[in-house]
C-alpha cells in the first residue's frame, strides 16, 4: 500500500461491477483504498457494492458499501448527507456511472436517449449539486468524471446518444473546473478508450457474431494491439484524485493506448 489518499475520503459512485472480473469503478475503488482513502463503494446493486468493499477490506483496506440510483437527487443527497455525518467531509469523488444504448435518431425511442442522458449526465450533475457544498465548505476536494472517447471521435457504434451525453460530460467537467478553480477544487474526466471490461459483453457484444469475435476486432482496432484494462483507468483515476494532479483541473484525459491520435 502507498499513501497518495491517506485519510482521504473518496465516494465511489459505480463501484460494483457487472460481472465477473474488474471494471473501472471497482478497479478505482480498491485502488483508491490501496492507496489510503476511506472508500465510500456506492453501486445500484447492493451486492456488487459489497463484493467491492469485501475485497478491500481483506487486503486491510477501509471501504462501506451502499446502495443508491445515481439518478435520483433525494437518494444521492441522503447517501451524502449520511457520508458527511460518519466521516465528516468527502475529499475526493468519483463519478463511474454510465450507458450506452445502441441506435441512431430513427432506431431510439425518445424514453432511450433521455435514459442515456439520465446515465451519463445527470448522474455527473447531482452527485456534484450534493457533494461540491461540502467540498466548498473546506476550499478543497477533486472530482473525476468518466467520459469515454467516443465524446470526441466515432469508434465504429451506432450509438448517438452515448456520443452527445459523453460529449456532454467533457463540458460539464470544463465549466466545473472554471467555476471552482478559485475554491480549491479540481475537476477533471478520463476518456477510456476500447477497454476489456465486463461492460462490454453486456453493452458491445451484440455487434459482433460472438464475444471471441468482438475481442478480437476490439484488440485489432487499437494502435496497441490489444484494449485497455480497467487498472489502465483506475490508475489515471488516482493520479487525478491526489495530490500529484494539484495543477490539473478542467482536462478531458484520454486513456486510449493512441486510439484518438489516429486518423482512421
Amino acid at each position: 500500500m502507498t499513501d497518495r489518499l491517506k485519510d482521504k475520503v473518496a465516494i465511489v459512485f459505480g463501484a460494483g461491477s457487472v460481472g465477473p472480473g474488474w471494471g473501472n469503478g471497482k478497479a478505482t475503488a480498491a485502488l483508491f483504498a490501496a492507496n489510503g482513502a476511506h472508500v465510500i463503494c456506492v453501486d445500484i446493486d447492493q451486492d456488487a457494492a459489497e463484493e467491492t468493499t469485501d475485497i478491500i477490506t481483506r487486503e486491510g483496506g477501509r471501504a462501506s458499501a451502499y446502495a443508491c440510483d445515481v439518478t435520483d437527487s433525494a437518494a444521492v443527497s441522503d447517501l451524502v448527507a449520511s457520508v458527511v455525518r460518519e466521516n465528516g467531509r468527502i475529499d475526493v469523488l468519483h463519478n463511474n456511472v454510465g450507458y450506452a444504448t445502441m441506435g441512431g435518431p430513427i432506431e431510439l425511442d425518445e424514453a432511450a436517449w433521455q435514459r442515456t442522458f439520465d446515465l451519463n449526465v445527470k448522474s455527473c450533475f447531482i452527485t456534484c449539486k450534493h457533494v461540491l457544498p461540502h467540498m466548498l465548505e473546506r476550499k478543497s476536494g477533486a472530482i473525476v468524471n468518466v467520459s469515454s472517447i467516443a465524446a470526441i471521435r466515432y469508434t465504429g457504434y451506432p450509438y448517438t446518444a452515448y456520443y452527445a451525453a459523453k460529449a456532454a460530460v467533457n463540458n460539464f467537467t470544463m465549466g466545473l473546473a472554471l467555476q471552482y478553480a478559485r475554491d480549491g477544487i479540481r475537476v477533471n474526466a478520463i476518456m477510456p478508450g476500447l477497454m476489456n471490461t465486463p461492460l462490454i459483453f453486456q453493452q458491445i457484444s451484440g455487434q459482433y457474431a460472438d464475444a471471441d469475435a468482438m475481442v478480437a476486432a476490439r484488440d485489432a482496432a487499437c494502435p496497441t494491439g490489444k484494449m485497455g484494462t480497467a487498472w489502465d483507468i483506475a490508475k489515471a483515476a488516482l493520479f487525478l484524485a491526489s495530490d500529484d494532479a494539484a495543477y490539473i483541473t478542467g482536462i478531458s484525459l484520454p486513456v486510449d493506448g493512441g486510439l484518438s491520435c489516429r486518423a482512421a
